[in-house]
């Protein structure tokens, strides 16, 4: 499946395909590429019931951990909305490495790849975290299961339910209030 703006045609007869360096690497040595639709990785879109997913309960069925997030959240200098933040998130690409085995990742796990910097004049309400570091353990283990029988890169990987108690039935990620960094 090629994305529509990777094709063009210069003139009715040439068309021009543009490909990924790794893709280019594989295609000029024969080979089809690692992430081709040929290996059978591209299933389709997500049913609805995942649509919804936040980025950290994805990352909590992740088998690859390649990226640390350090979001900065600032407070309002109104005292009269000690509640509103404004921030951003950083996203830094670490080394690409799975050696999962089981899912889903423990809350330390995942706290060992997200970093809080809070600047304001009081200290960080931990339900202030609650929308931007959302956790529900059903849609988390509902994920991971459709993962294992509809994903074939998930097979061999064993779901823990007695990881999956950790989390919150909707919350943030456990421990993840006593890693914030205050400035």
């Amino acid at each position: 499946m090629l994305d529509k703006e990777g094709i063009s045609s210069p003139s009715p007869t040439s068309t021009t395909v543009n490909v990924c360096p790794d893709c280019h690497r594989s295609l000029s040595k024969g080979k089809v590429p690692r992430f081709a639709l040929a290996n059978n990785l591209y299933h389709g879109s997500l049913p609805a019931q995942f649509r919804d997913l936040t980025w950290v309960e994805e990352m909590v069925c992740a088998l690859y951990r390649n990226i640390v997030h350090v979001t900065c959240l600032y407070q309002s200098s109104n005292p009269t909305q000690p509640f509103v933040f404004h921030g951003n998130t950083c996203a830094h690409e670490t080394n690409l490495l799975s050696t999962v085995k089981v899912l889903p990742h423990t809350p330390t796990d995942i706290n060992g790849m997200l970093t809080v910097v809070f600047v304001g004049a009081t200290k960080l309400d931990p339900k202030s975290l609650r929308t931007l570091f959302r956790v529900r353990k059903q849609a988390v283990w509902s994920f991971l299961c459709w993962l294992t029988s509809h994903n074939r890169l998930y097979h061999h990987i064993s779901l823990d339910t007695n990881i999956m108690d950790l989390y919150p039935e909707d919350g943030t990620v456990p421990g993840l209030a006593d890693r914030v960094v205050y400035d």
